[in-house]
């Protein structure tokens, strides 16, 4: 048919390898549903979507026209039809939760029905999740329009008692608009306010009125956490909170920080480990429950009965701890090894990850876009994979040997785990907290046991205890290891080049390694090396990417200029969620430095100015540090002499430096900017022709009269 030869050969060799693959295709179809949730958040806007939705309908059409019977042609049609499935169902759930948001800053008296409450105890903050009831009005009696759920935190002295979900308050608060990320790269707030449908965030202050009181309570998971916070001290507290409940309002910042920095973050939040362990020591208890009776023990499957009530608890730990997705997504694999194990199949292999992830995504599927759902799948996929292998399959499974060889055998399949498991994790890490640890997983070899077998089973045991009074014996047990978890996290965190922190790696670098890790983790046969290509591009690509020389916020107010010594802020009273936030996007491990303080920097009250030296060129940066008004010849006469000019006010038409200006009126279009002089790249939080709907959000009027029509019109335009 003039087919060349060569591309028959192709094709018949692509044949055998997928016949011999057979059995892994299934696992792509997840990963090629998450493909297309990743295009949806990648493409700028709907008539991009629908494109892209007409393209991967196209290849699935020619795949099962040309499919002739074989497995690639069907493999392209099924995975472009899940992309397509992946890329539609994140455009209807966007659209489902579309509600407009406050239009600007906003004071406000309102009642409201309380939904959620969070304490935040080392910040002495109470965070309450909020329905408003009508409209609210300003200090001048004035009608606000307000949005569907509002997030506001007020402060622990000025939270009426008792307050509990269900109840309606009154109160007034400081509101603003979910923010988009200070700086290309940061933490995206205005995305995850958009999918939970909070369209206003901001403080409440007191006095706070109880207009109708709840008999619910704060919730059992509230209670239980203060419970469990109040038998023991400090941080410990806090973390056998987490244990239990998945809160971690009462840890302090700084071992918050020292957990993140040792990798231990993940004890923190419900997941795998937590599931597993609730769900293990019920099927053990009423195991051992149930064989006390021998009529049971000889007419009925007690494994099945134990898998049962096993499942139970997954489920009540699952809805006790929040429903959050790294928690759902282990309770679906636990009822997934449950039923397998009733069913007499092999429980843990990648299916059961591949079925967890699908049904996450089906549910959810912008959670596929944030790390919680990113770093979970991750680790277990590469558990998974590492010990499906034959070879350690089989170095590490049962030999003949003595005690102490099998002792030592499991300690290296432990660390060998921790090992893989921290370099698949380390790019997830990276691409959303641009920092990576270096010791995680020597940490994790005594942290995983300790949690598992000593602060879990000893938390179990005294808050049964508790039950009837006698608890008090148990928890200063549960204190002496959970303090010994803090001691190792601190002193692990301050180790010499604990964490390598990287600048904001591009989109396409994260995409390769992704790309090139499920290869490697999904295939069985030798073509699973080709994975490591992608893979080693994409780590070469974020390594070398330089980091940027000038970050400056959307609004403006704060710069942090790359020096000779290293980045330095504008203004020195920057609150510590901006210094942070600059200092992770800068690539920098610490505490940004002065401008003011710089020898290069020459600084006044009103104005800094200093040069920036990039491959061999130098650049004048001038920067205004307050809103007093400065002559307008002197301004002129520096911005002329400057290259880059940056101001949080309207800066006057005369002022031209001699490459770019980034005042209010510029900044109001493009958000945050990060600069890389070294390359000219100019990275922008807003980027022209960016539809997602939180980018430009549906705004609600000032005047309540008009909130329905309006806010209905405008959320119907995003679809």
């Amino acid at each position: 048919m003039g087919v060349p030869q060569w591309a028959v050969a192709a094709g018949i060799a692509v044949e055998r390898w997928l016949e011999a693959e057979r059995d892994q295709l299934a696992l792509w179809l997840p990963v090629m549903t998450g493909g297309g949730i990743a295009l949806w958040f990648a493409l700028p806007g709907p008539a991009a979507w629908r494109v892209a939705l007409l393209m991967l309908a196209a290849i699935s059409l020619a795949g099962l026209a040309i499919g002739q019977g074989g497995r690639a042609a069907r493999a392209l049609a099924i995975g472009a039809l899940a992309a397509g499935l992946g890329l539609g169902l994140t455009w209807l759930r966007s659209d489902s939760v579309a509600r407009p948001v406050l239009g600007g800053p906003a004071f406000a008296t309102f009642r409201a029905r309380v939904e959620s409450i969070e304490p935040l105890v080392d910040r002495e903050l109470v965070r309450l999740t909020l329905l408003p009831d009508g409209a609210g009005a300003d200090g001048q009696g004035r009608p606000v329009a307000l949005p569907y759920r509002i997030r506001v935190n007020l402060a622990e002295h000025d939270m009426p008692t008792p307050l509990g979900r269900g109840a309606i308050i009154g109160l007034r608060a400081r509101l603003m608009p979910p923010a988009l990320p200070a700086v290309p790269g940061a933490y995206d707030f205005a995305r995850v306010a958009w999918f939970a449908e909070i369209g206003a965030t901001g403080r409440g202050f007191a006095p706070v009125r109880v207009i109708v009181p709840s008999g619910r309570g704060a919730g059992i998971r509230v209670t239980l956490s203060q419970h469990i916070e109040s038998r023991l001290t400090g941080s410990a507290g806090g973390i056998a909170a987490a244990l239990a409940t998945g809160d971690v309002g009462a840890i302090s910042d700084a071992d918050s920080q020292a957990m993140r920095r040792a990798g231990l973050a993940h004890l923190l939040s419900v997941s795998g480990l937590h599931i597993t362990a609730a769900v293990a020591a019920t099927m053990l208890v009423v195991m051992r429950l149930l064989a006390l009776f021998p009529w049971l023990a000889r007419h009925v499957r007690l494994p099945l009965i134990a898998a049962m009530a096993g499942a139970a608890a997954a489920i009540g730990y699952t809805l006790l701890t929040g429903s959050q997705v790294p928690t759902i997504r282990s309770c679906v694999a636990a009822l997934l090894v449950l039923a397998a194990l009733a069913m007499g199949r092999e429980a843990m292999t990648l299916r059961l990850v591949a079925a967890g992830a699908m049904c996450v995504m089906l549910v959810r599927p912008d959670s596929a876009a944030g790390p919680s759902f990113q770093l979970s799948f991750a680790a277990i996929t590469a558990i998974i994979a590492l010990h499906e292998h034959p070879a350690i399959r089989e170095f590490f499974g049962a030999h003949e040997e003595g005690r102490l060889a099998r002792v030592a055998r499991g300690l290296g399949s432990l660390l060998l785990t921790g090992l893989v498991v921290e370099i698949a994790l380390m790019p997830i890490a990276v691409y959303h907290f641009h920092k990576a640890g270096v010791y995680g997983a020597f940490a994790n070899i005594v942290a995983i046991p300790l949690t598992t077998f000593v602060i879990m089973p000893l938390e179990a045991l005294a808050l049964l205890l508790d039950g009837v009074g006698v608890g008090g014996i148990v928890w200063p047990l549960v204190q002496l290891p959970l303090d010994a978890l803090l001691w190792l996290a601190r002193r692990v965190a301050a180790a010499p080049g604990a964490v390598r922190s990287l600048p904001a790696m591009p989109d396409a670098a994260f995409a390769a390694m992704v790309t090139g890790g499920l290869w490697i983790a999904v295939w069985r046969t030798r073509w699973r090396r080709l994975g490591a290509i992608p893979l080693a591009i994409g780590a070469i690509w974020a390594l070398t990417t330089p980091p940027p020389d000038i970050l400056v916020t959307g609004d403006g107010r704060h710069v942090a200029v790359r020096t000779a010594a290293g980045l330095a802020l504008l203004r020195d009273r920057a609150g510590a969620y901006v210094r942070d936030t600059l200092a992770e996007n800068g690539g920098v491990d610490g505490e940004p430095l002065l401008l003011a303080d710089q020898p290069d920097a020459r600084c006044s009250r009103d104005l800094c100015m200093t040069d920036v030296v990039a491959d061999g060129r130098r650049w004048r940066v001038l920067a205004t540090r307050s809103m007093y008004r400065v002559p307008i010849a002197d301004l002129v006469a520096a911005c002329r002499a400057a290259d880059i000019v940056v101001s949080e006010r309207g800066l006057p038409r005369k002022c031209e430096p001699r490459w770019l200006r980034l005042d209010r009126s510029t900044l109001q279009h493009t958000g945050g900017v990060a600069l890389t002089l070294r390359t000219g790249r100019v990275a922008t939080v807003l980027e022209p022709g960016d539809r997602h709907p939180w980018r430009m959000p549906p705004t609600l009027e000032r005047s309540a009269g008009r909130f329905g029509h309006e806010a209905g019109r405008r959320v119907r335009s995003w679809s």
